[in-house]
């Protein structure tokens, strides 16, 4: 497409927006994640001499110019960013980005986009169900070696702190991002010593500070019998198979006949939303959760259908609107603003999604905002804190209703008079000329 643009002297400026159309199985709400990514993406893309060489050398190009070539070679993206910021709530049709920018550029970045967004997205909404059905206790994302890939287990470590878990245990998320890191032992520790006995005491002596055992490699509660006796005590115990609520009942009743009241337990093993959700109805001793598989693969509906659109264009200064009118797929036109209102408590109301000059209800805040203006930084992205901080602020908002764990209420989302009466007259013949300066 870029070389048809290019060879064709096709000069227009578009706007594409990244959304969602249909919302993951038994969600209302996403939370925005990967715009770090994105951004850094944008502000670094280049084509190296050998990336141009190899797109010149395949059969696809053979007639295309030296002309283009060259052009690869200087390319950089010089349009606009808005975004959500990340840890922002958003519901269905709602964009996440917006990007001018020349129409070569603003096509070339949608699979970078798509996969950053799409992906981080899904895991940090994925990471606040956890969290809720957790109540109050702490959760940790568990997962890196069941992700797709080592990339994948790293966003979806950054995704899950975004989500509301406090930290993770992929120590490279620590390193590049700043997220608590958490571990204990594997199984293997404990099978490569004589006796599980043996295996404590060393660990214990290693790590005396904070000595976390895992209990179950041979039996749970004989394990637990033994880790008592360990001097220095455990600070927590990791409980990773077999029934969760009624072993760490047991487990509990021999910590404290041990006088280790303060000893925590920490539960892990294909734990997800519902497993957590009913440990924690039934008020089962627990002090915090290990998240893996289910988490970094959202196991339950693992693939995020967020999709990049082009809403207009701009040739010699007038403007056109696009839409996609295809069965079950048509698309809004133009460039959009989100405006969200608020009720006199401060909880979330409904969104307008209106076109982006419009002006939005009296009271409402504008949720994207702008990040790049040709090509270039113009607002400092905040660190990971502050998006998870959001993240929960919002979720804290968000009426219940829309956040069941099963079934949960679609949140109220309308269009401005003005872009629900754009639309039907576009649905209706999207090749029309329909045209602003």
């Amino acid at each position: 497409m870029a070389a048809a643009y290019f060879e064709n002297k096709e000069n227009a400026e578009a706007t594409f927006e990244l959304f969602v159309r249909n919302l993951p199985r038994d969600r209302s709400y996403l939370i925005a994640a990967g715009l770090e990514q994105a951004v850094s993406y944008l502000s670094t893309l280049r084509f190296k001499k050998e990336h141009v060489n190899f797109l010149r050398k395949h059969s696809a190009f053979k007639d295309i110019s030296p002309a283009f070539f060259k052009y690869l070679g200087k390319l950089r993206f010089r349009g606009e960013l808005w975004a959500l910021p990340e840890g922002t709530v958003l519901f269905a049709n709602e964009p996440i980005l917006r990007v001018t920018a020349p129409i070569i550029e603003a096509q070339l970045v949608e699979t970078y986009l798509l996969s950053t967004i799409n992906f981080q997205t899904l895991i940090a909404t994925k990471a606040s169900r956890v969290v809720q059905s957790a109540r109050g206790r702490s959760v940790i994302e568990f997962g890196g070696r069941r992700a797709h890939g080592p990339e994948a287990a790293l966003l979806a470590a950054r995704a899950s702190y975004i989500g509301g878990c406090i930290g993770t245990s992929n120590v490279l998320a620590g390193y590049l991002f700043g997220i608590p890191t958490y571990g204990t032992m594997a199984h293997s520790f404990v099978m490569n010593y004589e006796t599980e006995e043996e295996a404590f005491e060393r660990f214990c002596r290693t790590f005396p500070s904070n000595p976390a055992l895992l209990l179950d490699t041979y039996d749970t509660i004989n394990g637990a019998k033994k880790a008592v006796a360990v001097k220095p005590h455990p600070t927590l115990v990791r409980l990773d198979s077999g029934d969760r609520y009624e072993l760490s009942s047991q487990v509990r009743k021999i910590l404290d006949n041990a006088n280790l009241k303060r000893t925590r337990i920490f539960a892990s093993g294909d734990l997800n939303e519902s497993i957590l959700d009913d440990l924690t109805s039934r008020q089962a001793p627990i002090d915090s959760f290990g998240v893996g598989t289910e988490l970094v693969t959202s196991r339950d509906d693992p693939a995020l259908q967020g999709i990049y659109k082009i809403v207009e264009t701009r040739r010699n200064g007038e403007l056109s609107y696009r839409v996609k009118t295809s069965e079950g797929k048509r698309t809004l036109p133009g460039a959009k603003q989100v405006y969200r209102s608020y009720d006199v408590d401060g909880r979330f109301e409904e969104d307008l999604l209106a076109l982006a000059k419009e002006k939005g209800p009296t009271g409402s805040k504008a949720l994207l905002v702008r990040i790049l203006k040709h090509g270039q930084l113009i607002r400092k992205l905040p660190g990971i804190a502050v998006s998870r901080k959001r993240a929960i602020n919002e979720l804290n908002k968000l009426p219940a209703r829309f956040k069941n764990l099963w079934s949960p209420e679609p949140a109220p989302v309308r269009l401005s008079p003005r872009l629900q009466r754009l639309s039907e007259s576009l649905w209706k013949n999207p090749q029309q000329r329909v045209a602003q300066n």
